[in-house]
């Protein structure tokens, strides 16, 4: 059995600051601006602007009908009271197809918010090296899975909501200020055989009462930002594990280790419940000052307007229009009351979508004060390495040779002692980690094609797998069938049209072997390989080593790893050492305001 591949380095622990508010309005501004469905969501927002606004015409026309309708009942006027339903009945129906109206385009715009959010999330993160260079950032790059699908359409249906909510809020505000302040204006106070007239009366207590009791709402919600920020940090955690578990059934049932599992699931689990309890607590303290002043309003209007009513200055039918006028009033001004705890909500969610999408530009220049290694190419395509050194957080690692130049055709073993930083330094040649100093000089013209531990193999038919990254025409099913014969996985022949998960049916050799056919079907010039070959003995490293032999037979390949290999394949030989003296990598920034967990180890084996 092959030795175990050299162990990743952790990334460093990250120093994190705060985004603002404004921050992270700003980056989803952005992302909504550029995407491709703008426009749709602007004639979108238009058109619920539109029906809003019709609404709360009708709604103040509703609330005129009031006067007249109590005043006919007041009178016993049969015929009066026929006519005021009527009246209502077109009210009420023109105002039931401008709600359903605003339902169907509240909808829209949630789906398309949620389209605009999640694509322009994915193509940030697809943009070449940002994945792997946001798994170094840190906690902020821990489980972006959940800040792209569940948190970005958390973000999606709340801010639609709320934003409907809020305008429609002030356009019914606005409608009804006027009319309260107009029935309050004769409003007059007799005490004591004074009278007193207050213009607006009923409109600042309105303001007033509302006021009061959004301070005080404001004040008892504002931890649940924080709180669910929590609660959703630990609610990934738990559902990382359990796919973690979920990948890793046959290893776990080999160790007998199902009651270790099991512990840590729990523990993840409990992090969970506790977020939860706390989030309860908070929600429970909220709802005895949202639940209080929601009782107090059912008579709240009625004992504002009752002193004027019960001096005989306005009917009866003018008190309920009063009444109605300032629960509209006070309904528009305690939307925030009635929300703080989606808001609270929002603002949590916000933080986390906008923070990963801040980081995942920001990681275009982490360690920008930290040297880096500098890339150039050469016009007589070799490969060159120049004083390279290779920074890390657990220090320097370098070639013992300061010259090296790799010539087309040749074949290098690079090799290195456990822990001296082989995959690091595949990795710096691929340019995924920049950080060091000298300079790599690579092949003009040339796409060199590296070959990691474990190969990629995407979610399609075989087909498409073995043609994957291809760049040249498809290969037959004669082509296919040969090279899968050669490389010992002829029983795959037959399925080459078939859908699958083949990074899960196919164990770790039978991938690496494919890896080996994708790269005969290729027939690249240059090749980095990096300890994939160091899994294979016996038969299996005979069958890779004649079909590189004889598909890639003017092929520069550098393999790095253990140098178990035949010399004669690889001739040259160097040797990748740690340089003590060398500083190593500083810690980074990366702003975020979300809570999060503890940094881990970003290079895991997924």
């Amino acid at each position: 059995m092959a030795d175990q591949p050299e162990k990743d380095a952790t990334v460093q622990p990250v120093a994190v600051e705060a985004s603002s508010l404004r921050d992270q309005v700003a980056t989803i501004r952005k992302a909504l601006v550029a995407s491709p469905v703008r426009k749709w969501l602007l004639w979108t927002s238009v058109g619920i602007m539109a029906v809003i606004i019709a609404t709360s015409i009708g709604q103040v026309l509703l609330n005129r009908w009031n006067q007249p309708f109590y005043d006919a009942l007041a009178r016993r006027d049969m015929a009066a009271f026929v006519h005021q339903l009527v009246v209502f009945a077109m009210i009420a129906g023109g105002l039931l197809v401008l709600n359903i109206g605003q339902t169907w385009l509240n909808q829209m715009i949630r789906l398309k918010l949620r389209e605009a959010l999640t694509l322009d999330l994915i193509d940030q993160w697809m943009r070449p090296t940002r994945a792997f260079r946001l798994a170094n950032a840190g906690a902020i790059g821990v489980n972006p899975d959940q800040r792209m699908q569940q948190d970005a359409a958390h973000l999606s249906d709340l801010s639609t909501d709320l934003g409907v909510g809020l305008l429609q809020s002030l356009i019914l505000l606005v409608s009804f200020v006027g009319v309260l302040w107009q029935l309050s204006s004769g409003f007059v106070f007799h005490v004591n055989g004074w009278s007193l007239a207050i213009p607006g009366y009923m409109v600042w207590a309105a303001f007033l009462y509302a006021g009061t009791a959004s301070w005080l709402s404001w004040l008892v919600g504002r931890p649940l930002i924080r709180l669910n920020s929590d609660r959703y940090t630990r609610e990934a955690e738990l559902r990382s594990s359990m796919v973690r578990v979920n990948e890793n059934v046959d290893a776990i049932a080999l160790y007998h280790g199902e009651a270790d599992a099991r512990r840590r699931l729990e523990l993840d689990l409990g992090t969970v419940l506790g977020a939860m309890r706390r989030i309860y607590t908070a929600q429970i303290n909220l709802s005895w000052v949202t639940d209080t002043y929601g009782w107090i309003t059912v008579v709240a209007p009625i004992l504002v307007a009752s002193p004027v009513y019960f001096s005989g200055d306005i009917s009866f039918g003018g008190l309920m229009m009063a009444v109605g006028a300032f629960n509209q009033v006070h309904s528009s001004l305690r939307w925030f009351i009635n929300n703080i705890g989606s808001i609270a909500d929002w603002r949590a969610t916000l933080m986390r979508v906008a923070d990963f999408r801040i980081a995942l530009n920001e990681t275009d220049v982490l360690h920008d004060t930290e040297k880096r290694i500098t890339f150039d190419q050469n016009t007589n395509g070799s490969l060159t390495f120049e004083k390279l050194q290779v920074a890390s957080p657990e220090g320097c690692t370098k070639l013992s040779d300061q010259h090296v130049e790799i010539r087309p055709g040749e074949r290098v073993m690079i090799t290195g002692e456990p822990g001296a930083g082989k995959t690091l330094f595949f990795r710096a040649i691929a340019g995924l980690w920049p950080w060091g100093s000298g300079k790599i000089g690579l092949p003009a013209g040339e796409t060199l094609i590296f070959v990691p531990r474990v190969p990629y193999l995407p979610a399609g038919t075989l087909r498409e797998v073995l043609n994957h990254a291809n760049g040249h025409a498809p290969a037959s099913d004669a082509e296919i069938s040969a090279v899968l014969a050669e490389i010992g996985l002829e029983r795959l022949s037959g399925s080459l049209d078939r859908v699958g998960r083949w990074d899960h049916e196919l164990g770790d050799d039978e991938q690496r072997l494919l890896g080996v056919a994708r790269l005969a079907l290729r027939q690249p010039k240059w090749v980095i390989i990096d300890e994939a070959m160091d899994a294979f003995d016996g038969p299996s490293l005979r069958r890779v080593l004649a079909m590189l032999e004889k598909h890639l037979k003017g092929a520069a390949i550098i393999n790095i790893g253990r140098g178990l290999h035949n010399n004669q394949f690889f001739p040259r030989g160097l040797t990748i050492v740690k340089d003590p003296d060398a500083p190593a990598l500083k810690p980074v920034h990366v702003r975020a305001g979300a809570i999060e967990p503890p940094p881990v180890a970003a290079h895991r084996k997924k």
